[in-house]
């Protein structure tokens, strides 16, 4: 796999990168950690990931090999530990809030000595990062700019280091109501639709087959928005949820026990970690990974979902209209029908042949 852009800025600064702990968060396993090692010479590098995919990939690439045994991998919604690190080096988030929920995350492993490095691309929002971080650094220095990104270097101002990081603080929390039924929603930084229902999904719940039954799969969950309602409207269904990231999957599960509710909340590149079969499948399917606009996720799911419905089991989704989604639901799962449409969105339902 080549370089990608940041982690090209990242190498042309090596002399930045110099430590003995150092902690990378949300990096992509794109050769970088390979081509660092080559440079200096770590006792540990601790690899945290909230997306499922690039923590698989770190994983599969350097913890199950003999010789990789000094990178350790962490997939979870927060990060824990006992080191503290002397070098943190965060890719900027597509969500500017998670960007705040990351450096408070990891207060308790950093001391005023520790050297925060940002990097990403200038589209991603990167060039705020100094404003941001006006209040948490003491200094927040743009040292190199070059392929579309750059690269801040920082350091925390001490007295902001002895704050506890508690969890709970960062949920925004919110009440829906979607025929009749109330909810409280709870979503951490980063999340999709983390303060209010969206267009799609209120859609899609008031368009959800008549009756449901047996086991239900909300792909893509987010923090839990659909798995909730079906849960409230629909008693005897039992509700398995989704999703790439951690810190959905947090607020999924905290969204549920604010509602009574309970279900197999579980990290899945696509259907990688789906093993069991299920009556009725309903999604907003994502198409985005950080700032790029990117398909091939729901499209996998699409066309490989029918081996995980069982006998005449359907699924419903929502979907921007402009999204070909039809012909591969048609080729691959069977008769597929528009339910509705409206604000630029389309229901889909398909029934399995």
């Amino acid at each position: 796999m080549s370089l990608s852009n940041p982690s090209q800025i990242l190498l042309r600064n090596s002399e930045l990168l110099i430590a003995k702990a150092p902690l990378f968060i949300n990096l992509p396993e794109d050769g970088f950690i390979e081509a660092y090692k080559e440079i200096h010479t770590p006792d540990n590098i601790n690899c945290f990931n909230t997306n499922f995919i690039d923590y698989q990939a770190i994983t599969k690439k350097h913890c199950s090999s003999t010789n990789n045994k000094n990178v350790t991998t962490t997939f979870a919604s927060t990060y824990q530990t006992k080191t503290c690190h002397d070098l943190v080096i965060i890719a900027f988030p597509k969500s500017k809030a998670e960007l705040n929920f990351t450096l408070a995350m990891i207060t308790h492993c950093i001391n005023e000595k520790t050297k925060i490095i940002l990097v990403g691309e200038k589209k991603g929002g990167i060039q705020s990062a100094a404003k941001l971080t006006q209040n948490i650094f003491s200094c927040c220095q743009k040292v190199d700019a070059a392929r579309h990104c750059l690269l801040f270097v920082g350091l925390f101002q001490p007295e902001k280091l002895s704050d506890v990081f508690n969890l709970q603080d960062w949920f925004k929390k919110y009440q829906i109501t979607v025929e009749g039924i109330q909810l409280t929603i709870a979503s951490l930084p980063g999340v999709f639709s983390q303060q209010k229902l969206d267009v799609g999904t209120a859609l899609l719940l008031s368009n959800l087959p008549n009756k449901m039954t047996g086991k239900v799969l909300d792909f893509g969950c987010g923090a839990g928005v659909i798995s909730c309602f079906i849960g409230k409207k629909f008693g005897e269904t039992n509700l398995s949820l989704l999703d790439v990231s951690a810190l959905a999957l947090t607020s999924a599960q905290e969204s549920l026990a604010l509602n009574g509710l309970s279900g197999n909340v579980f990290p899945s590149n696509s259907l990688s970690d789906v093993n069991e079969h299920y009556q009725y499948v309903v999604s907003n399917p994502p198409f985005h990974q950080g700032v790029k606009t990117h398909y091939q996720a729901s499209e996998d799911f699409l066309a490989g979902i029918n081996k995980k419905l069982n006998k005449q089991g359907n699924i419903t989704i929502v979907a921007n209209s402009f999204l070909r989604y039809q012909p591969i639901m048609e080729t691959y799962i069977g008769n597929t029908r528009v339910i509705t449409k409206d604000k630029g969105f389309t229901i889909y339902r398909a029934q399995l042949s």
